[in-house]
C-alpha cells in the first residue's frame, strides 16, 4: 500500500483537485527530477525565499551554503519553512486566450529547518549530495577536509507536509472554441543535455564512470530520478 502524507489546510488543493497528489511515489518523483528548490521562510518580519539545490533522502531535503550566510544562518535555528520545486514540461495553446495554459509538474513542502552540526553528520550528508548527481563519485575523488566542512553549513528539513500538483493532458478548452479558427496544440518543453568537455588540465584522464548517465541529449530529470533510485532515495 502506498504511503501518503496526511492532507492539511495547508496542502489540501481546493482548485483543480484532481490534480493533486498526496502519495510518497508522486511528491518524491518530481522532488528527485529537479536540482533547484525555492525556500521560503521569514526573517525579521519580512518573506525571503531563497533558490538553492538541494537534495533529499528518505522523508528529509537537504541544502547547504557557506556558514557565513545570513540565509542560513536565520534557517539553523529550526524556523518553519515552505519549500517548492517545480518543472515545466509544455506550453498549451488553445483557440482562445482563456484556454492557453502550461503542462507543469510541482511540490509543495512544509516543515522546521535544522542545522547540521556535527562533522561526521555533516560529512555523510554532502557525500549523498555528490552520489545523488554522480554515482560513485565519492570514491574517484579525495575526502572532503575538516577545514572545507567548516566552511560550509547544512540545512535539513524534515518533511511534515507535502502535496504535489500536477498539470498533464491538452488543451481544455470550451466546446463552442471548437469550431473557431486557429492552432492549438502543445509544445513539449525538457531540459536535455549537451556533451561533456574535460577540463584542459586533466587532458588525457578519462571521463569519471560517475557522470556516465549524462550522455549528451539525456533529459536531466530523467537522469536525476534513476541517481536518486540507484542511492536507494
Amino acid at each position: 500500500m502506498a504511503t501518503h502524507f496526511e492532507v492539511t489546510e495547508r496542502t489540501r488543493l481546493r482548485r483543480r483537485p484532481a490534480r493533486g497528489a498526496y502519495d510518497e511515489a508522486s511528491v518524491f518523483a518530481i522532488l528527485d527530477a529537479g536540482l533547484i528548490a525555492h525556500v521560503g521562510y521569514t526573517e525579521g518580519g519580512a518573506p525571503r525565499v531563497i533558490a538553492t539545490a538541494y537534495w533529499r533522502e528518505g522523508r528529509t531535503l537537504y541544502w547547504h551554503g557557506a556558514a557565513g550566510s545570513q540565509a542560513l544562518r536565520a534557517q539553523a535555528g529550526g524556523i518553519p519553512v515552505c519549500v517548492t520545486v517545480s518543472h515545466l514540461d509544455g506550453l498549451v495553446l488553445g483557440r482562445s486566450g482563456f484556454a492557453h495554459s502550461v503542462l507543469y509538474r510541482s511540490v509543495m513542502a512544509f516543515g522546521n529547518t535544522r542545522e547540521v552540526e556535527s562533522r561526521e553528520e555533516k560529512r555523510s550528508a554532502m557525500d549523498n549530495f555528490l552520489e545523488r548527481l554522480y554515482p560513485g563519485r565519492t570514491r574517484e575523488i579525495r575526502p572532503v577536509r575538516d577545514a572545507e566542512l567548516d566552511m560550509i553549513a547544512v540545512i535539513a528539513l524534515p518533511i511534515d507536509e507535502a502535496s504535489a500538483k500536477i498539470r498533464g493532458g491538452g488543451v481544455n478548452e470550451k466546446e463552442e472554441d471548437l469550431a473557431a479558427p486557429g492552432w492549438a496544440g502543445i509544445i513539449p518543453v525538457e531540459t536535455r543535455l549537451c556533451a561533456v568537455y574535460t577540463d584542459e588540465r586533466v587532458a588525457g584522464v578519462a571521463v569519471a564512470a560517475s557522470v556516465g548517465a549524462y550522455a549528451e541529449g539525456a533529459a536531466l530529470g530523467a537522469v536525476l530520478v534513476r541517481n536518486a533510485r540507484l542511492n536507494g532515495a
